[in-house]
């Protein structure tokens, strides 16, 4: 690549998954998502980072939250998120992660953890705001 090409934001292929992952969300992540939107933290879902997509981001902490089913205790998957939560993890990225059934059962109380660790970041301020007024305590957007 030469110096004045600009370097590919993500693998090839990883926005089109995004998008298809944003459509197929589980239960457990659509009941975490509705919580996580109440927050009004510009937290992004089903989020492309390198040749990953992650659950759920804030850019803004560095924070990665990932909602994980029972295949994530089989040997393999284990060895997978290790890898991945390493690659996170060089790129400046903690990695939060919750089981399902929590996800899916207490998506509040998981949804102030995430808001405690987004405070708790050395970097916790948001992603810039586009001149959006505050949406907090609102229903929809703001244009």
């Amino acid at each position: 690549m030469s110096e004045g090409t600009p370097r590919p934001r993500h693998a090839p292929g990883v926005v089109k998954r995004a998008r298809r992952l944003r459509n197929e969300m589980t239960a457990s992540e659509r009941a975490l998502w509705k919580a996580l939107r109440a927050l009004d933290r510009h937290i992004r879902r089903q989020a492309p980072i390198g040749r990953y997509v992650v659950d759920f981001v804030h850019h803004g902490a560095r924070l990665v939250i990932e909602v994980d089913s029972g295949w994530h205790d089989d040997p393999e998957a284990q060895l997978h998120d290790a890898e991945r939560d390493a690659w996170l993890a060089k790129q400046g990225y903690r990695v939060m992660r919750v089981r399902d059934g929590e996800a899916f059962g207490n998506p509040y109380l998981v949804a102030e953890r995430v808001a405690a660790e987004i405070q708790r970041s050395p970097h916790p301020n948001p992603s810039p705001s586009r001149g959006r007024a505050s949406t907090v305590g609102q229903k929809g957007r703001t244009p």
